[in-house]
């Protein structure tokens, strides 16, 4: 039962693991969505605030400005970089750097992109992880490995576009994802922690009950068994001290008569009572559950074989592989199965050969019956239940019920092999 709770306890602690790396990995990409948002909103407020009204028209025009580009550079460099915002770019519409606070890229001009011209031309604000091998981000790969750079329009006085372009460390934004996650952690491991806290209890007093109720079942079983056997005792003592008494007793004095010199056919009548009466105790025998306690499984199969023997089947019997003491339930269940499969293959298989096997296995004992029979089609079981031949039926409920499993494998002209899984 412990074990049983322990695996709970696991299963559990596993399931936090993975919902508290899926929520780690969930708030770190909110975080870091909601860092680019901000970064788009600072980029935003500082290009229409602090630049745009300061750039005059002269410095969208060929020749530039110098002055209003010096006099911008000082107002980034002292009121729009941060420690998060390290790079300004101030581009026209041909792709030349008029500002920078780099002024190794003033005046140098690249090719501008699709997205960056169409962010010109519509007037949006972009973002996107920056390509630090591009020839215009030279002077940018010494500032990290990886940046987010945001552009957006700014206009002159007379409406002329030019693109400003801010790039921010992107360690800044995973480090919002962290702090997002470390929000978000104490409240969903912790209620998920409590959770499993609350449930072990439940599951401790859940297994407890699975317990109890198995082992009323395996009493409830075991004494079925009981019951049987003392009912097969009943059964055969009634036969042995009744019929067969009174069987053998017409017997003498049929044959009585027929020394007397009766020709009345009493010595045919007598030899067909004298069979029957062999008959008779043979199903006695069959009928005597043997003490499988005192006389042991592998003794009690040998006798189940010896007889099938003198029936004449060529019968064989391995239990090479058996190697456990088994308690007396499971013992029973093997021997029932057992003597239920050797009488099939003696009365209705017209079986030549039949081999029992007995072997251990992880979770108990594995009998195998073969025989040498004609075999039926599996799909015709129904209908010989339907006749009578409710052997199996019965023998599966028993073992199903003892927690074993059986299965019967057979096609006509082929023999018929029944294999038993006992659980020690």
């Amino acid at each position: 039962m412990a074990r049983a709770v322990l695996q709970f306890a696991v299963a559990g602690a596993v399931a936090v693991a993975i919902v508290g790396v899926a929520t780690a990995i969930a708030s770190r990409r909110v975080g870091e969505r909601e860092a680019i948002t901000e970064a788009r909103t600072t980029t935003l407020i500082k290009a229409e605030s602090v630049v745009e009204p300061a750039i005059t028209d002269a410095l969208a025009g060929p020749n530039g400005d110098a002055a209003n580009a010096a006099r911008l550079t000082k107002l980034i460099n002292e009121r729009v970089l941060d420690p998060s915002l390290v790079r300004v770019k101030l581009w026209n519409a041909d792709g030349d750097v008029v500002v920078s606070d780099e002024p190794r890229l003033v005046g140098q001009r690249f090719p501008l992109g699709e997205s960056e011209l169409a962010a010109m031309a519509s007037g949006q604000i972009e973002a996107s992880v920056s390509d630090l091998d591009e020839p215009e981000n030279q002077y940018e790969r010494e500032l990290g490995t990886r940046l987010l750079e945001v552009y957006l329009p700014v206009y002159t006085p007379s409406g002329e576009p030019l693109l400003f372009e801010a790039y921010y460390r992107y360690n800044a934004v995973k480090a919002s994802g962290a702090r997002l996650w470390r929000s978000f952690a104490p409240i969903a491991l912790g209620a998920l922690i409590m959770l499993e806290l609350v449930q072990i209890p439940l599951a401790w007093s859940l297994a407890r009950r699975l317990r109890e109720r198995l082992q009323e079942r395996e009493l409830l079983l075991q004494h079925t068994l009981e019951a049987s056997d003392v009912e097969r005792r009943q059964i055969a003592s009634d036969l042995h001290d009744g019929v067969v008494q009174d069987l053998t007793g017409v017997a003498y004095k049929l044959s009585a008569r027929a020394r007397s010199g009766a020709d009345d056919g009493s010595d045919e009548l007598a030899e067909t009572v004298r069979e029957s009466i062999r008959s008779l105790r043979s199903l006695v025998i069959d009928l005597s559950p043997p003490n499988l306690r005192e006389e042991g499984l592998e003794s009690a199969l040998h006798d189940l074989v010896d007889r099938a023997r003198q029936s004449g089947l060529d019968a064989s019997l391995d239990v090479s592989g058996l190697h456990r003491d088994l308690a007396d339930r499971p013992a029973s269940l093997v021997y029932r199965a057992a003597q239920e499969a050797l009488r099939n293959s003696q009365q209705h298989a017209a079986a030549s050969a039949v081999n029992v096997e007995v072997n251990d296995t992880e979770r108990g004992v594995l009998l195998m019956v073969r025989d040498d029979g004609r075999g039926f089609d599996r799909a015709t079981l129904a209908a010989r239940e339907a006749q009578g031949h409710v052997g199996l039926k019965v023998l599966n409920g028993l073992v199903t019920d003892g927690g074993g499993t059986v299965k019967v494998d057979s096609a006509p002209g082929e023999g018929t092999t029944v294999v038993v899984e006992v659980p020690a």
